[in-house]
């Protein structure tokens, strides 16, 4: 037996390398076959609606880029948080990314979900907003967002609006609005938009808060926008004024995000970040966008983190302003 046979020179190399130097070999080494199946792309809300949508469209162009399928799961519930949850549970491999909804930085505070949105996720990319508005039916009263404030003013407390959840940002947006306009109303909630929507056209309840689920029945005559929530005017709904506009202090348009568990090796974080930079700035996502009044709102990974942090932050002192624990505690 020859006991003297010479080390193979990559065996030698490999050997002398530090425990770091070793594992930053190892991990370029996986980045470079990133990815060599399909990814698991997690959506925390129901198939069809507005987010699902936009996620689908996102992931079909980022899918291209990458080289691979990305297949999408809805894993809907709890506001968004069930999804999210399960995000930020996943092996940090690259394999499982998904949708961030922003009321995670409002949920985790209230405990609605147990984790840490500033260490238990990897921010990738900003993807789009949403379009909030308040609607009533055509047949209402409430010709003008005056004369709702009028109303409600006269008998606080009576007018009546359905949102998608306490706590969410309908709701949110809502009672912003309400202590801007030094008036309060009586809060229906709904498990979901859909639910609230039909309340409203049925005659149930007088205001709806969501996003666009309205624009539909808007167009076609059986509701009355009367304002939405954005920075500027819905290019869709050019003739309805913005709550800014009409003197409160109030803009909400909740931007989504993609992100993966904390832990994505650094190259593979750069990878995914650059694919869907590629997708969300693209002219068939703006196109999607732009059919659900979804306005594009890009920010690459390190500063949508910077986002989300400054969101937190303002989260904290919305939370004590509204008293939203103790809603959700009273259910």
């Amino acid at each position: 037996m020859n006991l003297l046979r010479p080390t193979p020179r990559r065996h030698f190399l490999l050997g002398g390398l530090s425990a770091a130097a070793l594992a930053t070999v190892t991990g370029r080494a996986f980045a470079a076959d990133y990815p060599d199946h399909p990814i698991t792309f997690i959506c925390p809300w129901p198939a069809g609606g507005t987010a699902d949508r936009s996620m689908r469209a996102i992931c079909q162009i980022a899918a291209r880029e990458l080289g691979q399928p990305i297949a999408l799961e809805n894993r809907a519930g709890a506001s968004g948080m069930i999804g999210t949850k399960v995000l930020a549970s996943a092996r940090p491999d690259g394999y499982t990314i998904g949708q961030i909804p922003i009321s995670v930085t409002r949920f985790a505070q209230i405990g609605t979900v147990q984790l840490d949105p500033l260490k238990d996720l990897t921010y990738l990319t900003r993807t789009s907003g949403q379009t909030f508005g308040i609607a009533v039916p055509t047949g209402s009263p409430f010709k003008t967002l005056a004369d709702v404030v009028a109303q409600a003013k006269a008998k606080p407390g009576t007018i009546t609006y359905a949102h998608a959840g306490i706590g969410g940002a309908t709701h949110v947006g809502m009672e912003q609005f309400a202590q801007a306009a030094g008036v309060r109303f009586n809060a229906i909630a709904y498990k979901g938009g859909a639910a609230a929507l039909q309340d409203v056209l049925g005659g149930q309840v007088e205001l709806l808060a969501d996003s666009s689920s309205w624009a539909p029945h808007v167009e076609g005559g059986k509701l009355r926008l009367l304002a939405t929530w954005g920075e500027a005017r819905t290019p869709r709904f050019k003739s309805t004024p913005t709550l800014k506009e009409l003197g409160y202090d109030v803009v909400v348009e909740a931007p989504n995000g993609i992100g993966a568990p904390r832990g994505l090796p650094p190259a593979v974080e750069k990878r995914l970040r650059d694919a869907f930079r590629v997708a969300v700035n693209s002219e068939e996502f703006r196109k999607v966008a732009e059919s659900i009044d979804a306005p594009v709102m890009y920010q690459d990974g390190p500063d949508y983190r910077k986002y989300v942090q400054s969101v937190y932050r303002q989260e904290t002192d919305l939370i004590q302003k509204l008293n939203l624990k103790e809603l959700l505690q009273k259910g």
